[in-house]
């Protein structure tokens, strides 16, 4: 029994040896790949159906995005609120996402439900009507929506800031107009249905507490699709060639939304995994430098962070906040402030440990159940990657130096390497 009066010992995070759970692999009979995550407590399940119909696809823009969005909205056997009702009476949660690759189809339900869920999937997958009074609706209330979110500094600088780093051509930096909304038509979104879903490929993710038939459950619905190869096509980089923008975009706006970003390697890349640790100490998280200056000392913003960009065929490395009008310039300088103290001196061991642990925590709580532990196995396996990269960022994180965080940072935080975005 333990002693409930001694306080236990006060281990860092930066010690903890943390181990990923290996998933489940089994190949379906059309070549389709399951990878299974069996583990939790709770009788619950998460299956996700990846295909590669990202907006990379698509040959005329929303296509893609529209495509997945319809395709819970009817079918040749039920419409869309049949479709909805069918899923909530068995207390279960669809869901599905366009990316820029990918596009999935997500369900969450009770493990004990499976078998009476699957074969709607099916349908949707199969069976897609994509009905012309649901595209009129979809139409109508994204041109409205937008039109609300273009009255927002952060919403703008978000578009602006991907479309001068990548090209406004490119499947990273293209963006959405009402005008592009009005021409779609079902017969674009019936094409490319059938292209990348009926004939496309998929891969399935699948977590939770798994029933002992999964592979037969899988196979009955699923192992008899097409499952055609599908090249992932990319464009050519059409980046801004000025890169100092001062938008305004309301005159009678109290604030600004700032974005300073910069081109940045993909995950294969050597230094990727070391600039994770220099971005957390940079802007990564509540005790960054940027925070502590630009937030605590100067108050200027109520928040501000830094991140690399998840994409799988180049990045960017983003810097973020919104601030007051008036402070906006006062903020772009404190953050080369930061640049710069990164560049010119060491960080001392004391922060470097904090930052380490924070890193570490957060892996932890990556690996707190099924869920999150298939999401980082569909990372790794989406970009190409193996589970070495996984134990190579713990080591990365325990082990990289202040030499070498100051040699990243006189490689990658040079402000001429920079877009510097304002919108007011």
């Amino acid at each position: 029994m333990p002693d409930r009066k001694q306080a236990p010992a006060i281990v860092d995070a930066v010690n903890f040896k943390l181990n990923l759970k290996p998933y489940q692999h089994f190949v379906l009979d059309n070549g389709v790949e399951v990878y299974a995550v069996d583990a939790g407590a709770e009788e619950v399940m998460l299956t996700e159906w990846v295909f590669f119909a990202g907006n990379t696809q698509e040959e005329k823009n929303l296509v893609a995005a529209t495509t997945n969005f319809l395709l819970r909205n009817g079918t040749t056997k039920r419409t869309a609120f049949q479709i909805n009702e069918h899923f909530e009476y068995y207390g279960a949660y669809l869901n599905r996402s366009c990316y820029n690759e990918t596009a999935t189809i997500t369900l969450h339900c009770l493990t004990k439900h499976i078998d009476e869920l699957l074969p709607v999937v099916k349908e949707l997958i199969t069976e897609s009507t994509m009905p012309s009074e649901e595209l009129a609706i979809y139409q109508q209330n994204m041109k409205q929506r937008l039109k609300v979110n273009l009255k927002k500094s952060d919403f703008v600088a978000g578009r602006l800031i991907d479309a001068y780093l990548y090209g406004e051509k490119h499947p990273y930096g293209k963006y959405s107009s009402a005008e592009e909304f009005d021409a779609l038509e079902r017969d674009q979104l019936l094409s490319f249905y059938s292209q990348y879903y009926q004939q496309g490929k998929l891969i399935l993710f699948v977590a939770g507490k798994l029933p002992a038939h999964l592979d037969t459950l899988m196979n009955r619905f699923f192992g008899d699709l097409p499952n055609n190869p599908v090249e992932v096509k990319y464009p050519a980089l059409h980046p801004a060639t000025d890169k100092k923008i001062r938008i305004t975009n309301d005159a009678a706006g109290v604030q600004g939304s700032i974005r300073i970003a910069r081109p940045f390697p993909n995950r294969h890349h050597p230094d990727f995994l070391k600039v994770q640790v220099l971005n957390a100490l940079f802007g990564g998280f509540f005790g960054s430098r940027l925070m502590s200056n630009i937030r605590e000392d100067k108050g200027y913003t109520y928040g501000i962070h830094s991140y690399l960009q998840n994409h799988i065929q180049h990045s960017a490395w983003m810097v973020s906040t919104e601030a007051g009008k008036d402070v906006c310039e006062a903020a772009i300088t404190e953050v080369y402030k930061e640049m710069k103290d990164l560049r010119e001196e060491l960080v001392e061991e004391e922060e470097l440990l904090l930052v380490r642990n924070y890193m570490m925590g957060g892996i932890l709580g990556d690996l707190d159940g099924p869920f999150q532990i298939i999401a980082r196995w569909k990372n790794i396996i989406l970009n190409g990657l193996t589970e070495q990269y996984f134990y190579d960022s713990i080591n990365t994180i325990k082990t990289i130096s202040a030499e070498e965080l100051q040699g990243l940072a006189q490689k990658y935080l040079q402000p001429e390497d920079f877009y510097e975005l304002v919108v007011v």
